[in-house]
């Protein structure tokens, strides 16, 4: 087995194993050791389901990591962008704080090829020159059953990123960027 160590986002060590899986190495994280880590999806564009196991306890897993980078890729291009799994620790906490710790949660956008972020740009839809879903950093969702006011507020509560509240298309922008809110 070959390990290595990296800083990864400033925010713990990880150590990364060729046997398919990174670990966090801080041991201020505090989490079991083999806790399931579970999200389940639905893209509103694809009509795609997903329900993975992506972490147990301090480990990522590799394998449903990349199922869920294929799963988040640009609907329109298909292109597909490793996604920073800090978002997916963000979409885990926001559950649990719902108390909705196996909702369903609606995908309206994943990653998008900056030729996607243009389009959207010059077709009026607000988005950012040099938004985060680029980076792969960003999430635009819902959670059914849940206001999209209270995922707003449940998730300005948690101060991991940034919030955006769309009211008119009853949706949620999350980001593990800094902390701002619109």
């Amino acid at each position: 087995m070959v390990r290595g160590s990296l800083r990864f986002f400033g925010v713990a060590f990880i150590s990364y194993c060729f046997v398919g899986s990174w670990t966090l190495g801080d041991s201020s994280v505090g989490t079991a050791p083999d806790v399931p880590y579970r999200l389940h999806f639905f893209h509103t564009h694809t009509g795609e389901r997903l329900d993975i196991v992506y972490r147990h306890g301090d480990t990522y897993d590799l394998d449903a990591l990349g199922r869920i980078n294929r799963y988040l890729r640009d609907h329109r291009t298909g292109d597909v962008y490793k996604y920073d799994p800090r978002v997916l620790d963000l979409l885990h906490e926001l559950t649990g704080a719902l108390e909705r710790p196996d909702a369903e949660i609606d995908v309206i956008c994943g990653y998008r090829t900056p030729w996607s972020n243009g389009y959207l740009r010059t077709h009026g839809h607000g988005v950012a020159r040099h938004s985060l879903h680029m980076q792969a950093m960003a999430i635009d969702i819902r959670v059914p059953g849940v206001p999209t006011t209270k995922l707003r507020d449940t998730a300005l509560g948690l101060r991991r990123g940034g919030v955006g509240y769309y009211a008119a298309s009853d949706f949620v922008h999350l980001d593990v960027g800094r902390v701002r809110r619109w």
